[in-house]
């Protein structure tokens, strides 16, 4: 079985689903994309790896984190093994240093705890095949509705009458209160600005 190494391109809000959102991980060397369909804890727990942001108390994929690192287990790989009638089902294989095991897991937790444990996601070259998508640069149609960079609405001009000091405070307050997406929001704004500094 052929297999292709994927990257997390990143999280949008469903154009399908009413409080879903869209994970879209892209093959590594190539165009094609395969769009997810995750719920919101699951995008929320994405997210803030991908932000780097530091919640006050750790969610459940950072506890599993750190359990596994007491027990030094370590997942190796994850697989997007199968997908059954839109759904797509994955394996995390896991050591602990003498022997590899198994286990399946939903593809959005998979991929939540690839990024924490820094390991490669695949998928099969069949199932890539099947639900992958290529989108054309130059269609700003496509592009417009599906390209997903982002998790948070693109709109930040509601926190520039803020100064950097005001702004950095709230990012503050926002990750005390659990409130990422008001955080990656604030931060884009400050990186809006840096941006045109330079």
């Amino acid at each position: 079985m052929k297999r292709v190494k994927l990257k997390v391109m990143g999280i949008s809000y469903s154009q399908t689903q009413s409080g879903a959102y869209a994970l879209i991980l892209i093959e590594e060397n190539g165009e094609r994309r395969i769009p997810i369909i995750i719920g919101g804890f699951e995008a929320q727990a994405i997210v803030i790896k991908l932000e780097n942001l530091d919640p006050p108390r750790p969610i459940t994929h950072d506890l599993f984190k750190k359990f596994a690192d007491e027990f030094d287990i370590s997942i190796v790989e994850v697989m997007i093994s199968k997908l059954e009638e839109g759904v797509f089902f994955s394996k995390l294989v896991c050591t602990n240093g003498i022997k590899e095991y198994s286990i399946d897991s939903r593809t959005s937790d998979a991929v939540a705890l690839a990024l924490r444990f820094d390991c490669p996601i695949f998928i099969s070259e069949e199932i890539l095949e099947k639900a992958g998508i290529t989108i054309n640069p130059t269609d700003s149609e496509i592009s417009s509705t599906n390209e997903a960079e982002n998790f948070f609405e693109p709109d930040n001009t509601k926190y520039s009458t803020y100064s950097i000091e005001e702004l950095y405070k709230m990012i503050d307050e926002a990750v005390k209160t659990e409130d990422y997406e008001r955080a990656a929001s604030v931060r884009d704004e400050i990186e809006k600005r840096n941006l045109k500094k330079t």
